[in-house]
């Protein structure tokens, strides 16, 4: 008779074998610049309940508790980062002023930049992306969450500009006064003529039009308008995962004449319809419950209890692979890139629970057969070929129009 318990035992302490695919999808991000459209590190560094808004005391040199840190940046083969400067568009927000909260939320992420020279460097345009990468440090850009902060005033966007925005989502889950949000009710079938000269001067800036959480009809008035390359930042394919956040595949076939970029996203909820169904309802009723309380250990108390007892479907990275080769076979392999979410939201498909994870979602698409240079355009050459082109755009349209001075009466 064969002793079974020491093969057991020897069996449980093997080394794991060796993944040809994740050591490949490890090498190529190496040797690419994998650029992510949005991580709302600066919005998790203000929410902290133990030192709200400190940088200091929210180290990235350890593992936080959150979805980033800079060893974790570094496994996941980050080589440009744009940060997330996320304003509410809640009233109580309004009240105190978007504008004031959006230079809060700038200078946050600008200190946590400044504060880790050795691995993190500010840039603005695709060059400084390229110059900082072969630096050996992430490239990091800042992108504001919501065109209600501009406050319907240019002269805002253009002073956002030149603290180093370089996108603007036209809206977040809240129309304005000259753009419909997906997420509220729609008041002007698209853009106004204001939120039109909005796209016409961030072109001129050289600000990226992101259109993540737009209805759609803002997004293709925008894509209409738009002299240069759009981007969605965070968002999925609607075909996959009818959620009001992903874009539709009629967009989609617009951006090879646009050039524009969707960056896939890994939020379960705009992965998966199941997940959606399920998570929103209590969503909403977490909101309600927290209106109003402004204590933070309270609100994440009310919010675990509503959100925590959640069956929620899984969700794999299966589940992101669709969406990627769905745009693929839409719009074409130049205009697929990532745009994570992290520091966002809570809930992760599996095998993509924190900015280390990139490597496994580059795995599993080596593993159905995905060639190298294709792999390339969607780690970051497709969104830095966009912001070039907008760039061009940028020079024509300075040296031939004025600011402008359009205002909404």
């Amino acid at each position: 008779m064969i002793a079974l318990a020491p093969l057991l035992a020897a069996a449980t302490t093997m080394t794991p074998l060796p993944d040809p695919a994740l050591a490949q999808a490890r090498e190529l991000l190496g040797k690419t610049i994998l650029v992510d459209g949005h991580n709302d590190l600066a919005w998790a560094v203000r929410q902290s309940l133990d030192a709200p808004g400190d940088v200091f005391a929210y180290d990235l040199r350890r593992r936080t508790s959150g979805d980033t840190d800079l060893a974790r940046l570094r496994a996941g083969g980050v080589g440009a980062q744009f940060w997330s400067v996320y304003v509410p568009g809640d009233p109580e927000y309004a009240a105190r002023g978007y504008a004031r909260t959006q230079l809060e939320q700038i200078d946050i992420a600008r200190r946590i930049i400044a504060r880790y020279p050795d691995d993190l460097e500010a840039a603005g345009s695709a060059d400084e992306i390229e110059r900082a990468w072969k630096r050996g440090r992430i490239a990091s850009l800042l992108g504001m969450e919501g065109g209600h902060a501009i406050e319907n005033s240019l002269g805002a966007l253009r002073a956002y500009y030149d603290l180093g925005v370089r996108y603007m989502t036209l809206t977040h889950n809240v129309t304005t006064r000259w753009a419909d949000s997906c997420n509220d009710k729609a008041r002007h079938r698209g853009l106004t003529p204001f939120g039109e000269e909005v796209v016409r001067e961030m072109n001129r800036l050289g600000m990226l039009v992101d259109l993540s959480h737009a209805a759609p009809a803002t997004m293709e008035d925008a894509i209409r308008v738009s002299e240069a390359p759009v981007l969605f930042t965070h968002s999925n394919a609607r075909a996959v995962a009818d959620v009001p956040r992903n874009v539709p595949d009629g967009l989609l076939k617009t951006l090879p004449k646009n050039g524009g970029v969707v960056m896939v996203t890994f939020v379960a909820g705009f992965v998966s319809k199941d997940v959606y169904d399920v998570v929103r309802p209590a969503q909403r009723e977490a909101r309600a419950r927290t209106k109003g309380v402004k204590d933070r250990r309270e609100r994440e108390r009310i919010e675990n209890e509503v959100l925590g007892g959640l069956k929620i479907p899984p969700v794999g990275i299966d589940h992101v692979v669709r969406h990627i080769e769905h745009i693929r076979t839409v719009a074409g392999v130049d205009h697929i890139g990532i745009g994570g979410d992290y520091d966002g939201n809570k809930l992760w498909p599996v095998g993509l629970e924190d900015v280390s994870t990139y490597p496994n979602l580059f795995a599993a698409l080596i593993r159905r057969g995905w060639s190298e240079a294709d792999l390339r355009k969607l780690a970051g050459e497709n969104v830095l070929r966009a912001f070039r082109q907008a760039e061009e755009v940028s020079k024509r349209l300075r040296a031939t129009r004025p600011p402008s001075a359009a205002k909404i009466d």
